[in-house]
């Protein structure tokens, strides 16, 4: 399942290899330079990927059945909240396996994670699909949103018909993140793909029946109470807020949306990814995906590694940076459009205001 190609073994010092390493005539490193000064944090140690994998995993479970089974609904509550929590976590692990930052070649590795997006409603074969597309246009107009959420310019938005922008609405709506459950992760990640191409895409559909099998199986033996908080609430918690954490990553106030001509990997990594600034807390629970920017520049830097990265490299200690924020999570949202005149996002009002 894993088709990843290994990557071949670099320097283990950062500062060997810095030593090495090209430098830009101002003294920057900048596209493949930086990259390159990446590299050496693009090695796991597998038995800490093993550590970190099994020992979120094994709080997941046990909060779960927590969840399930404590003698009090407000305990139970307590702990379906924690669960979702600790999804989010696990998913980074998940995420992290199909770039091949960690465990790469294990097939125990690739049967747990490949069981593991099924029950929760992402089936590798869309998920590596979709995401892949996202991580190679980051940055760049996309008015479908194909593995992403879309986006496009003021003038396209003035030109479309009202179904049209009504279309574009939806998909970007608060209401859409909040309900990702449904409508990103059983929908668009397991329903639509299956549908296009159903032969392609059994896995979706499998996906589709396990994870309704499991919550039909917890609420007729167990009961309905289980099933909520066991499933139902952790999940719809995890996909509102793992929804957000990816739209809020490439759609923000200042982000940049660059011309195919001037477009580089390396552009959109940093311009059109932001760091999200976080506690130490929800640091620990999201994964390090706050540290998007390195993560867009090289996928295959486990996600433990993320903030020694950054700590080692001064070019990428100052990106765009983001949190969660009540000001900021609204600014995220109004920001809807690219307005290619004024080189910067624009509410849908601004929009028409800018062109009567």
């Amino acid at each position: 399942m894993n088709n990843q190609k290994k990557i071949l073994h670099q320097p283990e010092k950062t500062n060997e290899f810095n030593s090495t390493s090209p430098i830009h005539s101002a003294g920057i490193r900048v596209d493949k330079e930086l990259l390159n000064a990446t590299i050496p944090f693009a090695q796991e140690s597998r038995r800490k990927s093993w550590r970190l994998v099994t020992t979120i995993f094994a709080l997941l479970f046990m909060s779960l059945i927590a969840a399930g089974f404590s003698p009090w609904p407000w305990l139970q509550l307590v702990f379906s909240l924690l669960s979702s929590m600790f999804m989010v976590r696990a998913f980074i692990t998940f995420h992290d396996y199909m770039h091949g930052a960690i465990l790469r070649d294990s097939q125990v590795a690739s049967w747990f994670f490949w069981l593991y997006g099924l029950l929760i409603l992402v089936p590798t074969r869309s998920w590596r699909e979709s995401h892949n597309y996202h991580h190679g246009h980051v940055g760049k107009l996309d008015v479908f949103g194909t593995g992403t959420f879309p986006i496009m310019t003021t003038k396209m938005w003035l030109s479309m018909s009202k179904w049209q922008r009504f279309y574009y609405r939806l998909q970007r709506h608060p209401l859409t993140i909040l309900f990702g459950y449904l409508t990103i992760f059983a929908i668009s990640i397991c329903l639509l793909p299956f549908l296009k191409n159903p032969s392609k895409h059994l896995d979706s559909l499998l996906s589709i029946i396990l994870h309704s099998t499991l919550i039909w199986s917890l609420w007729y033996f167990a009961g309905a109470n289980i099933a909520f908080f066991v499933v139902l609430l952790p999940m719809s918690i995890n996909c509102a807020f793992g929804s957000y954490l990816f739209f809020a990553q490439h759609s923000f106030k200042r982000m940049v949306i660059i011309t195919p001509e001037a477009w580089t990997y390396y552009r959109a990594a940093l311009e059109s990814s932001s760091y999200m600034h976080l506690n130490k807390v929800m640091q620990w629970f999201t994964g390090n995906i706050g540290y998007h920017h390195i993560h867009h520049l090289n996928v295959r830097i486990p996600f433990y590694r993320l903030p020694e990265v950054m700590a080692a490299i001064p070019e990428l200690q100052s990106p765009i940076v983001t949190t969660l924020a009540l000001g900021e999570i609204y600014d995220c949202f109004k920001s809807s459009l690219w307005d290619e005149d004024q080189q910067r996002m624009v509410s849908y009002r601004e929009a028409t205001n800018l062109y009567k």
